[in-house]
């Protein structure tokens, strides 16, 4: 069994070891905390002209990865917060997603941005953000968020050997979950989109990151109550294919949309509107609900973290109540 990070640690390894045009760069990846366990010793294993800890410059250290993309490299940053990373937002926004679209795709810019998603333990506004949908706006961006293992590993690898920026989040919630990893099978990032985890009949539930291994614990609450859900994990949220959802929703004719991210111009939105504005809505039995965060940035004090976050109880609530 491989934990999360362990199995984001295998997919760097991977790189790599395979591909000498590949180099990670950002803050605190000698440090055996700072990014979990998910780059431990990479920098004894590759060196440290491969594996580049750097001073507290996320503008100058994306700026650097994104010029070297362009020079034939196929960099790596890593910011250990989403927050960290705003500081780098015109290096990753006004640049890196716009340069294909004004050089007419001729020049490839295989640029990945980690950011991690690093929530709870009282770290309050400003280091708990996720942001995911802001970057999913952006044309040109492609954006990762897997939540189990395997696709921690396997998406990376996919974002690092594609030609596009590539804004790749894992959440430390999911670290510590396990699974047996298949051998690497390297797919094209273009190819990769929502993929139904769990069956179900009666309603489906859709997520991404964190909140997929929050709806498939809710889903397991529900069936002992003889409420089937089928659980759909997005993965890529831009560009953001919904025909897979389309068709579990004329199914099941409900639809619940958990996000770990506020509501408002929220991807939990955009699901919705894409599945209403193509699906037959005769076929829906009542109207899609979306589970996500209070609107306010997270509170430092634990006992307000517990009631902002969503729990498993919050998506069993919602689900009953659509059912009755």
């Amino acid at each position: 069994m491989t934990n999360y990070g362990s199995a984001i640690r295998e997919g760097f390894s991977y790189l790599l070891n395979n591909y000498k045009e590949v180099f990670t760069i950002g803050q605190g990846l000698w440090s055996p905390w700072y990014v979990g366990n998910t780059m431990t010793d990479l920098d004894k294993e590759f060196g440290k002209d491969r594996v580049i800890d750097t001073p507290v410059s996320e503008l100058a250290t994306t700026g650097a990865a994104l010029g070297a993309a362009l020079c034939g490299k196929r960099p790596i940053v890593i910011h250990p917060r989403v927050d960290f990373g705003l500081l780098a937002v015109d290096q990753i926004v006004n640049q890196a997603a716009k340069w294909a679209h004004m050089f007419g795709g001729d020049i490839p810019l295989p640029l990945v941005v980690r950011m991690i998603v690093n929530r709870g333990g009282e770290q309050g506004a400003q280091h708990s953000q996720s942001l995911h949908s802001w970057f999913a706006h952006i044309p040109g961006l492609r954006v990762v968020i897997p939540s189990t293992p395997t696709d921690a590993r396997d998406l990376l690898i996919a974002a690092s050997l594609g030609n596009n920026p590539v804004v790749y989040m894992d959440d430390r919630w999911l670290y510590d979950l396990e699974e047996d990893l298949p051998p690497i099978q390297v797919n094209s990032l273009d190819d990769e989109c929502p993929k139904i985890v769990k069956p179900g009949s009666d309603l489906t539930i859709v997520g991404c990151g964190f909140t997929t291994r929050l709806s498939i614990n809710a889903a397991d609450q529900l069936s002992k109550l003889g409420i089937e859900s089928e659980i759909i994990d997005l993965r890529v949220i831009n560009p953001l294919k919904c025909e897979t959802i389309i068709e579990s929703v004329s199914k099941t004719g409900r639809l619940v949309v958990v996000d770990g991210d506020w509501e408002n111009c929220g991807i939990a939105g955009e699901v919705i509107a894409q599945v209403t504005t193509k699906i037959e809505l005769g076929k829906l039995k009542a109207n899609p609900a979306r589970i996500t965060l209070p609107s306010a940035p997270a509170p430092t004090s634990k006992v307000l973290e517990e009631i902002y976050y969503i729990s498993d109880k919050a998506i069993v609530d919602r689900v009953i109540d659509m059912m009755k």
